[in-house]
């Protein structure tokens, strides 16, 4: 079994690609909570959603998020009607949050519910939340405070970023069945999120990087930069203005002590011997995953 540390559209890619080389039921995806939020009433978790949707072959491929064939009547009337619209949500997308939402109300676990979502669609990478608590990203900007989403989809990332907190993370618990998938896995692997608003919520719930720590030589990571740019978000400015350097030796120092393998980009290869020094191995392959023949040939060094 392996464990993949996942974000969003680049972790649900990369466990595609590797769902074509190993058996699904041998990966369990331990998902990030941060950008989690409750809207219009409904518990809405934007990862773990993106994951399921990719796998079961239903992500809105377009827009990068939501589901295929999607209709936004709903969203519209509650605009018309001068409703909060500005996080948008598909008629089909509603059902999901409402499925959770009510199941939540019930007394079950957003990890239960999770993998009852999972199962609906056929989807047998097991998706666990990191926490079933509730834990918020949350950006201190030059412009005050901002919540994930007010950050990411209302100002579309075009703040500067002072410094990044993970509010409830200190007081939350990781669930009995991540850490059990953190300490029997065969390799973990850091998937290419953004190390800063992805994986690092991850990593500061209790006891996770203590796992991973103490796994370091099973430890693959993939750099989600590529020549100093992110395919997607906001991850080369983040670093940048949080002090690192913007390319994927920036990214090895957010994981320092933590990685025993980098994979990075064949744009990058002139970088390898400088995460060398910084007391990892390295393996170049491209990490681009638009096509499928180049997904296949990342996951097979992942899992070699």
């Amino acid at each position: 079994m392996i464990t993949v540390l996942s974000g969003g559209v680049g972790a649900a890619r990369l466990l595609r690609a590797l769902s074509d080389v190993i058996a699904p039921s041998q990966i369990t995806a331990v998902v990030n909570v941060g950008d989690d939020m409750v809207l219009h009433g409904l518990s809405i978790c934007p990862d773990l959603d993106t994951i399921t949707y990719t796998l079961a072959g239903l992500n809105n491929d377009e827009l990068g998020w939501g589901l295929t064939g999607e209709t936004w009547r709903v969203m519209n009337e509650l605009e018309a009607l001068g409703g909060e619209a500005w996080f948008r949500l598909g008629d089909r997308d509603l059902a999901t949050h409402l499925y959770r939402t009510q199941r939540l109300a019930d007394g079950a676990t957003k990890t239960a519910v999770a993998l009852e979502l999972a199962l609906r669609h056929g989807v047998a990478v097991r998706l666990l939340p990191v926490t079933n608590d509730t834990v918020t990203t949350e950006f201190v900007t030059a412009e005050g405070r901002l919540s994930f989403q007010e950050y990411f989809v209302r100002r579309h990332h075009d703040v500067v970023v002072r410094s990044i907190e993970f509010v409830g993370a200190e007081r939350a618990s990781a669930t009995p069945e991540v850490l059990d998938a953190l300490r029997e896995a065969s390799r973990i692997v850091i998937a290419p999120s953004n190390p800063l608003i992805s994986i690092d919520p991850i990593l500061q719930i209790p006891g996770v990087r203590e796992i991973v720590r103490t796994r370091r030589d099973d430890v693959v990571a993939v750099s989600p930069l590529i020549g100093g740019e992110a395919l997607k978000g906001p991850a080369a400015r983040l670093l940048g203005e949080l002090g690192f350097e913007v390319s994927a030796v920036g990214v090895v120092d957010v994981y320092q002590g933590l990685v025993g393998t980098w994979i990075i980009d064949e744009a990058d290869a002139e970088l390898a011997e400088r995460i060398r020094h910084r007391g990892a191995r390295v393996e170049i392959t491209t990490t681009v995953m638009a096509e499928a023949d180049n997904a296949r040939r990342l996951a097979t060094v992942v899992l070699s």
